[in-house]
């Protein structure tokens, strides 16, 4: 389940209702990419957080979503969902596009490779 609503989404791309499965598809690995690159998980609220760390599934150093990290999966989800091909002709492209990035940087944990 995603942290972020479909709804919410699908207000920030200005989707049509057709597009609402593609939608669900991209904020799920908008969201996944972010915690990815910050190597951490993210929950919508403190009871999620808390049955997480309950449940031995909230990893290192968990967080609850604030504004900037909403911020930043929103843009990924844009990102996907401008950009819905696999090669996009004329265009320079990055494992995350630049604006969440540097939105999700402060939160990043254990820098790895």
């Amino acid at each position: 389940m995603n942290v972020i609503s479909t709804d919410e989404a699908m207000r920030h791309l200005r989707a049509e209702d057709d597009d609402r499965a593609d939608v669900e598809l991209y904020l799920a690995a908008a969201e996944d990419s972010a915690a990815q690159f910050m190597n951490r998980r993210f929950f919508a609220d403190q009871t999620a957080l808390d049955a997480a760390i309950t449940d031995g599934a909230a990893g290192d150093r968990p967080i609850l979503i604030n504004p900037t990290i909403r911020a930043a999966c929103l843009l990924i989800v844009g990102n996907l969902y401008g950009n819905r091909e696999d090669v996009v002709v004329g265009t320079i492209s990055s494992e995350l596009p630049g604006g969440s990035r540097s939105l999700l940087t402060p939160y990043r944990i254990g820098w790895g490779v």
